[in-house]
C-alpha cells in the first residue's frame, strides 16, 4: 500500500505523522495521523485507536487532547483516523454537520451512493490496521477509544469483534444510536428504513446480542460529563447503563459533574484513559 506523508512533527520525543493513502474500503483518498512514541525507534509498540466525533477530522485530537506526553511516557502509539470519506460527490454529504462529511458513524453503508464510499467500519477494523502494520513498528496489540460519535464507533468495533482489542473506552458515546435523533438520521440514511438492520450498529443492542450468544464480555470504560448539552437528547447513557446493569455486563461508568462535551473535558481525563489502556496493553 502506498502512503504519502503530509507532515512529520516532533512532539514529546516522538513523531506525529499525517499520512494519506488510496482507500479500497472508502474508494477515495483517506487521511490519518499517527503518533509514534520515542520507544518505537528501538522496538515495536502497541497502538491505541482514537475515533473522533461529528465534524472532526484527524487533527482535532492531536491539537486539543494533550495526550502525547503521557503516550510518550507509556510507550504507546496513537492513531487518529478521519471521521468519514470526503469529496465523494454523494448527494447530501455536505448539507448537514451530522450526516455525510465528518459524520461517517463508523458503519458500512448499504444504501445506494453512500455504500460505495461510506464504509468506515471496514476501514477502521480491516484496511487501516493492515496498512499500519506494514508501515510502522507496531506489535499488533491494540486498544480503542473515542468521543461522541467516535465513542459509538469504539464500542461497536469492540462489541462486534470480541477479543480484537485489549481494552475499550469512550468519552460521552452515542451508545444507543437507534434511540436518538443523530443516530436515527445516520442509520436511516446509511442503512435504510428497516430498523432491524440498525441493531448490528447499536452498542446497546450489541451488548444484548453478545450476552444472549454467550460471548465472553469485555469490560467497558465510559466517561461522561454531567453538564454535557447533548446528554439527555442525543447520548442517553441511562439506556446503556440500564442494559448493562440488567445483564450484569462489566461497565465502569465515570460521571464527571460540571464537565461538558468539549475537548477541555477530554483533555482533563485523557491521561486516566491512556493509563487504563496501557495496563491492558502490558505497558504498566
Amino acid at each position: 500500500m502506498s502512503v504519502t506523508t503530509l507532515s512529520d512533527t516532533l512532539v514529546h520525543g516522538g513523531h506525529l505523522l499525517r499520512q494519506q493513502h488510496e482507500s479500497s474500503s472508502c474508494n477515495c483518498v483517506m487521511t490519518y495521523a499517527i503518533f509514534l512514541p520515542p520507544q518505537s525507534e528501538k522496538h515495536h509498540v502497541p497502538l491505541l485507536y482514537w475515533l473522533s466525533g461529528l465534524t472532526c477530522n484527524d487533527e482535532n485530537f492531536s491539537q486539543k487532547a494533550g495526550a502525547f506526553a503521557m503516550a510518550a511516557q507509556l510507550g504507546m502509539a496513537l492513531v487518529m483516523p478521519d471521521t468519514s470519506p470526503r469529496d465523494c460527490s454523494v448527494e447530501g454529504e455536505n448539507e448537514r454537520y451530522d450526516l455525510g462529511t465528518g459524520a461517517g458513524f463508523y458503519v458500512n453503508a448499504t444504501q445506494p451512493d453512500w455504500s460505495r464510499y461510506y464504509r468506515m467500519y471496514d476501514y477502521i477494523t480491516q484496511e487501516l490496521p493492515m496498512l499500519l502494520m506494514q508501515q510502522h513498528p507496531l506489535t499488533g496489540q491494540t486498544s480503542i477509544s473515542g468521543h461522541s460519535m467516535g465513542g459509538h464507533g469504539a464500542l461497536i468495533c469492540a462489541l462486534k469483534n470480541p477479543s480484537k482489542y485489549q481494552s475499550v473506552s469512550a468519552f460521552a458515546p452515542i451508545s444507543s444510536p437507534s434511540q436518538c435523533p443523530w443516530g436515527k438520521q445516520a442509520l436511516g440514511t446509511y442503512l435504510g428504513s428497516d430498523t432491524a438492520l440498525w441493531q448490528g450498529w447499536d452498542a446497546n443492542q450489541l451488548v444484548q446480542a453478545n450476552v444472549a450468544a454467550g460471548v465472553k464480555p469485555q469490560a467497558l470504560l465510559i466517561d461522561q460529563g454531567g453538564a454535557d448539552p447533548f446528554l439527555q437528547e442525543q447520548l442517553q447513557p441511562n439506556l446503556f447503563l440500564e442494559t448493562c446493569r440488567t445483564l450484569d455486563y462489566p461497565l465502569d461508568y465515570q460521571l464527571r459533574p460540571g464537565y461538558d462535551h468539549s475537548y477541555y473535558y477530554i483533555a482533563s481525563f485523557i491521561n486516566e484513559h491512556l493509563q487504563y489502556h496501557a495496563k491492558a496493553l502490558g505497558l504498566v
